[in-house]
């Protein structure tokens, strides 16, 4: 079986692995939610885009499951310090995600204008929130949280809520928004037709080459406005011990990967490329390498800050000692082993049932289809 250091390898590559899936899986109908009111304009054409996702939003939560049992199992001091620390932040994307199902049920209940613009605007609100603030705790991530750990390794968190929304952070909530909105529009000229896919390829477009300018910006300020942290040598089969280690703070120091290993740069030149082919096919109605592209651009968006950190998970910005790494923060070997022979068998079951699910809701959907009241998942 693999070395403690190599599971440890492996469970990070994996988190990434689920984070991607999160992004990917779940981020078009969040995509798909963010331009309701924009590419919508009748009843009908609501119906359409929100048929488009209304049989499948479901299961694509699975991802966002996997990612958090995954983090609770494999990484339980990174699972037990971010979600006290950001605790606030995630009771709003808890809150979102509750009342997305609860629009998509009661929005058909009435043929009352009034009360399916208040659910219309409830899935927008369900579909901005969580994609933004994604973004923005990916942006205080990589600035340095506000914990510590005493001697006992007892957490205490001294940040706020109005703390995570920090300038560099909302650049990043707006990248997470930006990717997400393309995405979006991706699926929706993949799965609809009419003039709902025309405008929702010009927004679709907008949001590409925006979050292309964007993600270059928080880049450039990441490589000359923000001191990064290095690590100091440890063992990496040691001790699941924060503290023994020494960490300090230096500008740059989110570089130094890319220096060390010139390959990791192709993260962040396949993301801008990605994105842009993506706009490009979108403009050109290729809506299935579109929608391709535009994953693939968001897998380097993630992998560019996946990379940049390494080894770190969760970096201190009070004590930098106390950051969490790859090499600090796991669980024990024998979890690590466990975990891994489950997930050998069940996700490749997930893979084999979503792709079989989508096969057999392939096809547009189209004013016919919804005005069908024979058909009773209908929203």
């Amino acid at each position: 079986m693999f070395d403690y250091e190599t599971m440890r390898l492996i469970w990070w590559a994996l988190l990434g692995i689920l984070l991607i899936g999160i992004a990917v899986m779940d981020g078009f109908d969040l995509g798909v939610a963010i331009l309701l009111p924009f590419v919508a304009k009748t009843d009908v054409e609501r119906r359409i885009a929100i048929n488009t996702v209304g049989p499948v939003w479901e299961g694509n939560q699975v991802w966002l499951i996997l990612g958090g049992g995954a983090i609770f199992a494999a990484w339980p001091t990174l699972y037990a310090t971010a979600f006290s620390g950001f605790y606030l932040a995630m009771f709003l994307v808890l809150a979102a995600l509750i009342l997305r199902p609860v629009a998509f049920k009661f929005r058909s209940k009435l043929d009352n204008a009034r009360w399916r613009a208040i659910w219309d605007g409830a899935l927008f609100v369900a579909g901005l929130v969580p994609a933004l603030i994604y973004g923005v705790a990916f942006g205080n991530v990589i600035l340095g949280v506000p914990f510590r750990f005493d001697e006992t390794l007892r957490m205490t968190y001294e940040g706020t809520l109005l703390g995570l929304l920090n300038p560099f952070a909302l650049v990043c909530g707006l990248v997470s928004v930006g990717m997400l909105t393309l995405h979006g529009a991706n699926y929706l000229a993949l799965k609809a037709e009419g003039p709902l896919v025309d405008r929702g390829i010009r927004m679709g477009r907008t949001a590409g080459l925006t979050t292309i300018v964007l993600f270059v910006l928080a880049g450039l300020w990441v490589a000359y406005g923000i001191d990064g942290y290095s690590l100091a040598q440890m063992p990496h089969d040691g001790p699941s011990n924060p503290l023994m280690k020494s960490v300090t703070r230096e500008a740059g120091a989110w570089l130094a990967n890319y220096r060390a290993f010139p390959w990791t740069e192709a993260a962040p030149v396949i993301a801008i490329a990605m994105l842009a082919a993506s706009s490009l096919l979108l403009g050109m109605r290729r809506a299935g390498l579109a929608f391709i592209a535009s994953s693939i651009g968001i897998a380097g968006i993630l992998a560019t800050a996946g990379l940049a950190l390494f080894p770190f998970m969760l970096p201190s910005s009070l004590d930098p000692r106390a950051s969490l790494t790859v090499w600090d923060a796991s669980s024990s070997l024998l979890t690590l082993r466990i975990m891994l022979a489950v997930t050998a068998i069940l996700l490749p079951v997930v893979l084999i049932y979503t792709a079989w699910v989508y096969r057999v809701l392939r096809g547009p959907i189209t004013e016919a289809f919804v005005k069908d009241e024979t058909r009773s998942t209908v929203y």
